[in-house]
This record gives structure tokens, C-alpha cells and sequence, in this order.
């Protein structure tokens, strides 16, 4: 028997009593189908941070003058684990869904199933999306609708230790700084290269963005669904499957490499061995706290440098990463119009440059960064929004979760991928996935 991921597809075609009975998460459908009085009660679903989102719906509902009070109800910590409850609940037609914060991939996945509300108005769709970068907006949209509003992005950037560049007699600064210079640097000086080698999302983001910076993508003709055609069999998967294989190989790579995530990397980074990181703009800020604190030596902090993603080819500009959250409404709301203006608020610049000063996650609109509060948290703020808004998503398409397992089981460990049979296996194991041929 052929076993496939549910997908909200899927889910969209089974009972809907049955799901019902399997929701294990607080607030049932039928106290919110009582009359009430009042300002309308808005559910917001929010992935897990340090109470920021919390504190935006509680201003927001102090600025509707009493239309709606929005209350935050927190997702596991997995980005599948959110996935996978929000998509249980709305396959039962679940109206306590008003606002969800959406990990970007799920975005397709969820609107093909019909489960976000669509913002059709033009004054809506030029206020959510005024003055955002290009990055997150491209994951905003399905199908030539707007269905979901960029509330935060990510990318990642190249950190390095000065002393070790300048020794090594690297600039990676530089435009025409490479993969391969860079490694090449750190086997001179006998440093490391962090990345996240782990077999998670961590590693489908690294090689995406390896693959997209070569001029290719892992999945193209994305618009037929799962008949979508598997890519990486090609110059750009050669190139990005050559680079990971080299580092794994090399003597620049760090001992955990292959189970390796953000915070092995942040660790790496500061040890006596490092040189090189890609990772996001939080471990600027995390090694702030940890001077502050006493654990981390200001010398050390001084000689972090940091630099756009690193060029797979002299020639090309690279496609960083794009990481993020988007805010949309669920489908089933019983509050439409309060929803969308809760939304509108939640992701406004002002809520923008509150949320990146108090959670450290970058703004999706552009002028947030011209922010002097924003500028001086963040040195490297320009670099964060020219990185942003030139950076590569990874698919969209409603099987985004076939296409990351897929990858994911092919490239790990990075020790064994080499080129040209790792792409091309990777292709053959994600069509028969997308097919529902093969076991995941």
C-alpha cells in the first residue's frame, strides 16, 4: 500500500465529523456559533516568539475603538507541527480560524485547498501590499489572487570573521565573492564554513538557494500541480549539488555538519575555528546578548562581518534565502470584515518596525528599514532589505511538502551528494512522490 503525506487536499475530501473528533486543540465550533454582544472576538493562530504578536493584537484591538478584541493562540514550535494543526481545523470548516501566521511554503498548499480568504478589493490589496519587498510579496499570491499579507520576512546572510577573511586575504564584501573562494579561504587558514546541514527545512533552504542563485529552481511549470516537473537534473542542481559535496568533503566543514541547524551554526561560527556562516540576522543580535551577558567577549563581537549571500558563479548574483510569516484569513471566519482590518493593522509598517525591534525579525516593507530605531538595532539593515527583496522562494506549489521531504531524503548526508547523480536522483524520487508513487 502506497502511503502519501496528507496534504489539505486530501483532507478537504474526508469527513468532516470524523476531523472534527480528531482536533485536539482549545475552542470548540459551537461556542463560537453563539449570538454575542460586543466588540467580535477574533482567533488569532500564532506561530511561537517571544510574545510579539501577542502585544500587536493587543494594540490593534485597542485601536478598532471597540469593533473586534483579537485573542493569540500559539501553534507548536515545528513549522510542520502549525502546518498540520491549522490544517486539520480548517479541513473541518473551522470558523475560529480569523487570522493564522502562515510559515511561507504552506501558503499554496493551503489557498489551492480553498482554506484562506481571498482579498479581492483593490483599496485592500494596495494597502497590504504597498511598499512591499518583492521577496515575500511573490509568496503572497496563488493563482493571481491575493491570499495571504507579508507580515515579516527573513533571509540569511554571510557572516564572517574579520580577522580570518584579512589573513586569508578574502574581501567577501566583494560582489564576485563565491562558494568556493570562500571555502577555499577557510581550508588556507585551517577555519570552518557553517551551515545547516541537518536533515530539516534547514537543508532544503540551503540548497534551494544554491540552486536558484545558478539561474535554476528544484521545481518548474508549478502551475499544473502535481504534475509539476522535478528540475534539479540540470546545470544549476549540478553546480549547487558540486558546492555542497565539496564543503562536506573538505576540511572547512564543521564537525556536525550533517545535523547541523541554526544554532549549531550560531555556536560554530563563534568557536576558535570559525570563519564563515550563512544564517539568519538574529545571531547578530543573539551575540549582542550574550556580551551583554558576560558569555560572549566584545573582541569577539567586533570581528563579525557580515555580507550578501555568497555567489554560486562570479557571474551571477546570488538569490539569498527567503524565510518569513504571512498573515491571512481563514476561509470559514465569521468576522470578514473585522478580520481584515485586524490584518491590515497587524502587518502595517508601524507593526513592522515593532515587531523587528522586538523580536528581530526583519520588516516585508521597504521603509521600514529607513527606521533610526531599526538602524541602530541593525548595522546591517540596508544589506537585510537589498537581500530581501532579491531573494529566491523556494516552490510554490500546494506540494510543497512532497517536493521538501524529497530533497531532504536525497541531499542528507551532504557528505554523500556529488554531481550529476544526486539531481537527478532527487528528480526521479520527487516525481514519483508527487505521483503518490513512493513511500514518504
Amino acid at each position: 500500500m502506497i502511503v502519501r503525506m496528507i496534504t489539505a487536499a486530501t483532507l478537504a475530501r474526508c469527513g468532516r465529523a470524523l476531523l472534527l473528533a480528531a482536533l485536539l486543540v482549545p475552542h470548540s465550533l459551537g461556542c463560537r456559533g453563539e449570538a454575542t454582544s460586543g466588540p467580535s472576538r477574533l482567533i488569532w493562530y500564532t506561530n511561537p516568539d517571544n510574545g510579539g504578536q501577542r502585544r500587536i493584537a493587543e494594540r490593534c484591538s485597542r485601536e478598532s475603538n471597540g469593533a473586534y478584541v483579537i485573542e493569540t493562540q500559539l501553534l507548536p514550535n515545528e513549522a510542520d507541527g502549525q502546518r498540520e494543526q491549522l490544517v486539520r481545523r480548517l479541513a473541518a470548516s473551522d470558523p475560529s480560524i480569523d487570522l493564522m501566521s502562515l510559515d511561507t511554503p504552506f501558503v499554496a498548499e493551503l489557498a489551492n485547498a480553498r482554506y484562506l480568504l481571498p482579498i479581492t478589493a483593490r483599496a485592500d490589496i494596495e494597502r497590504l501590499t504597498a511598499g512591499v519587498l518583492r521577496g515575500p510579496l511573490k509568496t503572497a499570491h496563488w493563482k493571481g489572487q491575493l491570499v495571504a499579507a507579508p507580515f515579516w520576512a527573513n533571509t540569511q546572510l554571510l557572516w564572517f570573521r574579520k580577522s580570518v577573511a584579512a589573513k586569508a586575504g578574502v574581501d567577501p564584501t566583494r560582489a564576485d565573492f563565491t562558494w568556493d573562494r570562500m571555502i577555499a579561504a577557510a581550508e588556507a587558514q585551517g577555519k570552518r564554513v557553517a551551515v545547516q546541514g541537518r536533515r530539516y527545512e534547514g537543508l532544503v533552504v540551503w540548497i534551494n538557494a544554491l540552486v536558484a542563485s545558478a539561474g535554476g529552481q528544484i521545481l518548474s511549470e508549478v502551475e499544473v500541480g502535481g504534475a509539476a516537473r522535478p528540475s534539479l537534473a540540470s546545470a544549476a542542481g549540478e553546480h549547487a549539488a558540486e558546492i555542497v559535496g565539496r564543503l562536506a568533503r573538505s576540511a572547512a566543514r564543521t564537525s556536525d555538519l550533517a545535523t547541523a541547524g541554526e544554532e549549531e551554526t550560531r555556536s560554530q561560527f563563534q568557536s576558535p575555528d570559525g570563519a564563515f556562516a550563512v544564517n539568519w540576522p538574529y545571531v547578530y543580535r543573539a551575540a549582542r546578548e550574550a556580551v551583554a551577558a558576560g558569555s560572549l567577549t566584545r573582541a569577539l563581537l567586533d570581528d563579525i562581518g557580515w555580507a550578501r549571500y555568497p555567489r554560486v558563479s562570479v557571474e551571477r548574483p546570488s538569490a539569498p534565502p527567503l524565510g518569513g510569516i504571512h498573515l491571512a484569513i481563514g476561509a470559514f471566519t465569521r468576522h470578514r470584515t473585522e478580520a481584515l482590518a485586524a490584518l491590515s493593522c497587524a502587518t502595517s509598517q508601524r507593526s513592522n518596525v515593532e515587531y523587528m525591534l522586538s523580536e528581530g525579525n526583519p520588516a516585508v516593507r521597504a521603509t521600514a528599514y529607513d527606521d533610526p530605531s531599526v538602524r541602530a538595532a541593525f548595522p546591517m539593515a540596508e544589506l537585510i532589505r537589498e537581500s530581501i527583496d532579491a531573494a529566491g522562494p523556494r516552490p510554490i506549489t500546494p506540494y510543497y511538502g512532497d517536493v521538501s521531504v524529497s530533497v531532504q531524503r536525497t541531499w542528507h548526508p551532504p557528505r554523500n551528494v556529488r554531481a550529476p547523480q544526486t539531481p537527478r536522483w532527487t528528480d526521479e524520487y520527487m516525481s514519483q512522490a508527487l505521483r503518490g508513487d513512493r513511500l514518504l
